[in-house]
């Protein structure tokens, strides 16, 4: 039995292959502007036995194709469970929002909260921090982090940050410390959701900005 799993996220679409419980192919691709038309693609071209979909586009996906569809947060739960299952604690960074999962010994959910009501914390805001500062998003993950930075953005609105951001580059103070505070104002949200939650180890780092190497970096 082929078994489609598809998240159609806010920024990227994501899709993996089972037969048969075994992990056979998988892709991500940038969502466009017509995700529906991208998973109609991949649904017509793989032909499975079922669809299971998750993200922001899950309903599309129900609409389209009859899928089945689950919560980004039971996704990631059984996602941890399959590939890792000692993790606890789930740091999750998309395009539109950011979350962190406890999960029991059982791999099932036990607390979570999210941000999705404001850019910041999330990839976006990275993408326009990146801009105000005339840089790629692979442009700033190179730039290596300070480990003691006297810099912070005060402001949590991405508008204001922006605002912040481009007065320091105009005071011609050095690019390092800056782009350390853009994701120290971000690390911080993410330690104080996780406050809440009271972590447990290990923890797994999820979303598009887990391949930011210089954020990764702050986070351990």
């Amino acid at each position: 039995m082929k078994v489609l799993g598809i998240d159609l996220g806010s920024r990227t679409l994501k899709w993996a292959l089972f037969e048969d419980k075994s992990l056979k192919e998988f892709e991500v691709q940038e969502s466009g502007y017509n995700p529906g038309e991208k998973a109609r693609v991949v649904v017509e071209k793989l032909k499975p036995d079922k669809i299971v979909a998750t993200g922001y586009g899950r309903y599309l996906a129900k609409e389209l194709f009859g899928a089945e569809v689950i919560t980004e947060i039971k996704a990631h739960a059984l996602g941890a469970r399959f590939f890792a299952p000692e993790i606890r604690t789930i740091i999750d960074i998309g395009g539109q929002d950011s979350k962190v999962i406890k999960l029991d010994h059982e791999g099932k959910v036990a607390q979570f909260l999210m941000n999705e009501k404001c850019a910041a914390g999330t990839g976006r805001f990275l993408e326009v921090m990146a801009m105000s500062l005339g840089l790629s998003l692979e442009e700033m993950a190179s730039i290596p982090p300070v480990k003691e930075n006297p810099l912070k953005i005060g402001s949590m609105c991405t508008v204001f940050a922006e605002s912040e951001v481009i007065s320091l580059r105009h005071k011609g103070l050095p690019l390092e410390q800056i782009v350390t505070a853009i994701y120290s104002s971000i690390l911080d949200r993410i330690l104080a959701m996780l406050a809440r939650i009271n972590p447990e180890e290990p923890f797994y780092f999820s979303g598009g900005v887990a391949k930011n190497w210089a954020f990764r970096t702050l986070l351990e």
